[in-house]
């Protein structure tokens, strides 16, 4: 598949979207950046529903990587740990939107990942 790159104007701002390159094993794939902020999104959907499935399975997770921000974790804990609070609410934040947006009879397990890349100033 080849790259896809589109671009448009956000009041003073330029926003690219790029899909295509990275992540080729994910159903879709976005990077959005704007300014010197990046963030990555992903979205897996499986083929087929489990047997008797009655709720709509839906699970977003949201990651402010330390890196994004210039930070490389040290001392005793060298990876990223937990979500933290806020994390967990703006993975909120991103799901009580979309649950609605979904069709009703789309029943395959979604996975929505999105992390931050590259956070600017503002």
């Amino acid at each position: 598949m080849n790259p896809i790159v589109k671009q448009f104007k956000y009041g003073q701002h330029t926003v690219t979207l790029e899909t295509g390159a990275i992540a080729r094993q994910a159903t879709a794939a976005v990077m959005a950046s704007m300014d010197d902020t990046s963030v990555f999104v992903t979205v897996v959907a499986k083929k087929d529903v489990k047997e008797g499935q009655d709720f709509f399975p839906l699970t977003v997770n949201y990651q402010e990587r330390t890196y994004a921000a210039g930070r490389i974790p040290g001392g005793f804990f060298k990876r990223e740990g937990r979500p933290s609070e806020g994390e967990t609410l703006v993975a909120r934040l991103i799901d009580r939107p979309i649950r609605p947006l979904l069709f009703w009879h789309f029943w395959h397990y979604k996975p929505v990942k999105k992390s931050s890349k590259g956070l600017g100033r503002n």
